[in-house]
């Protein structure tokens, strides 16, 4: 049986047979490009660890078996938890399986009958797959529907979703009936080149960018230099897709934060302006305030810390983008 995973850009496999899905392409590209943080406490490398967790991975099935089995390994590494692992039977959420550190082998059962099954790989955590199996009869299906892009921080890969089919860009892509791919990079939203020229080269009928929040924290752009990466981004995206509905949305409110000036001087008011500017030079993009997704009163209530929802924040941000965004 030939296991259709989709949602990553390269597929590596070790001597023991561990596979690992990585959502931007690392082969010839240097890692220490992206050493330097702009936070001391932090080590380096963290794009291309976000990069190999395979948030937004997930394969689907037809299927009368009755039980499937998968076998996983997982480390916290940087992350500070494991998401589970989803399975859907017939696009409805059948099991949520957590998955603890090491290597381990998940049983689920199925009804026995035909359905449709679709496993959804953790979007938190250092993680690997090695066997999948089912007890019966099983044919992998490609995935259907226009193919939507969308690139941010955290936010974007939301490891604390309830389950990788409840981050925000799973469930807008499961209602509009989209085959998504997430380059959600939980602190390394940061204009990098290599994740302009991956959505470049990637077909695309719709592709998102959630801009700004990672800028503010980590001070990575001035006022003066910001909305000329955003110009320079879009630009690079634009070279491989010079029809699409490209949308960019600017930062989630972050009350605490709102009003305070970072280190190079920017609140997060003027880094929206910045990242609208840049946009504009394009006229073929749509912004979105990310102020109108959610409103203070509701991050107040729905955030897990001072930046970051929480999992029903997560099911709101996806309730509402899911009819923001649009193929045009």
């Amino acid at each position: 049986m030939t296991d259709l995973w989709t949602g990553y850009q390269y597929r590596e496999v070790d001597a023991d047979g561990w596979t690992t899905f990585w959502r931007l392409d690392p082969r010839g590209h240097d890692f220490h490009l992206s050493d330097w943080t702009g936070y001391p406490d932090r080590p380096g490398h963290r794009l291309w660890k976000r990069a190999a967790t395979p948030a937004g991975v997930r394969g689907a099935w037809r299927t009368s078996a009755t039980s499937v089995e998968l076998e996983i390994r997982a480390a916290l590494g940087i992350y500070s938890r494991i998401a589970p692992v989803d399975v859907l039977v017939d696009g409805q959420l059948h099991r949520r399986c957590e998955v603890p550190e090491g290597e381990q082998r998940l049983v689920v059962d199925l009804p026995g009958r035909p359905v449709e099954a679709e496993i959804w790989l953790p979007q938190a955590g250092e993680i690997a797959i090695r066997e999948l199996s089912f007890d019966g009869e099983a044919e992998s299906l490609a995935p259907t529907g226009p193919r939507w892009i969308t690139y941010g921080s955290s936010i974007t890969q939301a490891g604390g979703a309830y389950g990788p089919s409840e981050t925000w860009p799973a469930l807008v892509a499961r209602k509009n009936g989209w085959d998504g791919v997430n380059l959600g990079f939980g602190g390394e939203c940061h204009l990098d080149p290599i994740a302009a020229r991956t959505i470049r080269g990637l077909p695309a009928r719709l592709i998102s960018l959630c801009l700004g929040i990672n800028i503010y924290g980590g001070a990575t752009f001035s006022g003066r230099t910001l909305p000329g990466q955003v110009e320079s981004f879009i630009a690079t995206v634009r070279e491989g897709h010079p029809q699409t509905p490209l949308v960019v949305v600017t930062p989630l409110p972050a009350p605490d934060r709102e009003g305070k000036p970072n280190s190079v001087g920017l609140r997060l008011d003027d880094v929206r302006d910045c990242v609208e500017l840049g946009a504009r030079t394009d006229p073929g993009v749509q912004v979105i305030d990310g102020r109108t997704v959610l409103s203070e009163d509701e991050a107040r209530a729905l955030y897990a810390d001072e930046v970051h929802p929480g999992p029903d924040g997560y099911r709101l941000i996806g309730e509402r983008l899911a009819g923001l965004l649009t193929l045009g």
